[in-house]
């Protein structure tokens, strides 16, 4: 399933991803879940997180001692949180037959030729990834959207990764990287910041635990919405308790379709539906 650039536009349903990243634990079953659970509450695509380890991480970083489900390292830890060719084959049909979009964030250039395989729709630069410059140009190879997050950055370094990657096709992210981000340091006009500085369609990725403020960001003016997904805040997994539930997805889209409906247009006149009411209440009219 293709992305048209044209539903990164003002008055354009805002599109929406649900961010299962690495939630899956490793489990191919219940990321399956996770993407039928996205489907069912509205979301437009589900995005994943795709590194090569060895490339990624240093030998060193690798050896770190770090207990989990896979083992006594840190290496344990990514390669058991890694998915295979054979695994992402199932996830693309999965998606393919619940017809929603999925995406990944390379985090390195290997991994954008193995996405490319699959011939996804576009690629997701982490706010991690901001600075890599040979990422940046690797992905701007392809040819395919480029969906870059801003968290963590310095507005010089965004202009350095916008100069690499070109303005065509480019949406941005106002993104801020806490885990989960409280909602006095989350700073939604830095949406108008950006696309009046860059001049491109800017969207939201939120790590908040609140549903409402996704909405919020919409009325600001963000054409996309990432949030980052769980079936369970209690299940292991360090990204879990930053991420929101199917029941609050669900009520997060609700929030977002509503706010687009009010939204409205920019036109100032009277109503057809408010005639009746001007025609009892209004006692003068001598303008």
């Amino acid at each position: 399933m293709k992305i048209k650039l044209a539903r990164f536009e003002i008055g354009k349903p805002a599109f929406i991803v649900a961010e299962i990243g690495i939630n899956h634990n490793g489990s191919i079953e219940l990321a399956k879940e996770m993407i039928s659970a996205a489907k069912k509450s509205g979301c437009d695509a589900v995005k994943f997180q795709k590194r090569t380890v060895d490339v990624v991480y240093t030998p060193t970083e690798l050896a770190r001692p770090r207990e989990s489900p896979f083992g006594a390292t840190n290496g344990d830890l990514k390669r058991g949180l890694e998915f295979s060719r054979k695994a992402y084959r199932e996830i693309d049909e999965c998606c393919k037959e619940l017809e929603i979009i999925w995406f990944a964030s390379p985090w390195d250039e290997a991994s954008v030729d193995f996405l490319e395989s699959f011939d996804v729709p576009c690629h997701k630069i982490a706010a991690a990834c901001l600075t890599d410059a040979d990422l940046l140009r690797k992905v701007r190879e392809t040819g395919k959207p480029v969906l870059l997050s801003t968290g963590m950055s310095e507005l010089d370094e965004i202009d350095k990764a916008v100069e690499i990657l070109g303005t065509e096709s480019l949406l941005l992210f106002h993104c801020v990287s806490l885990y989960p981000a409280p909602p006095d340091k989350i700073n939604l006009r830095a949406i108008k910041t950006l696309a009046e500085r860059y001049r491109v369609p800017v969207g939201y990725s939120g790590h908040e635990l609140e549903t409402v403020i996704s909405a919020a960001a919409v009325a600001l003016g963000a054409v996309a919405v990432e949030r980052h997904f769980t079936l369970d805040r209690g299940m292991w997994g360090s990204d879990q308790k930053a991420s929101i539930t199917p029941d609050e997805m669900l009520e997060t889209v609700r929030n977002i379709r509503r706010v687009e409906q009010a939204l409205g247009t920019p036109e100032i006149h009277c109503l057809p539906e408010e005639v009746p009411v001007k025609q009892k209440l209004r006692r003068v009219d001598n303008l």
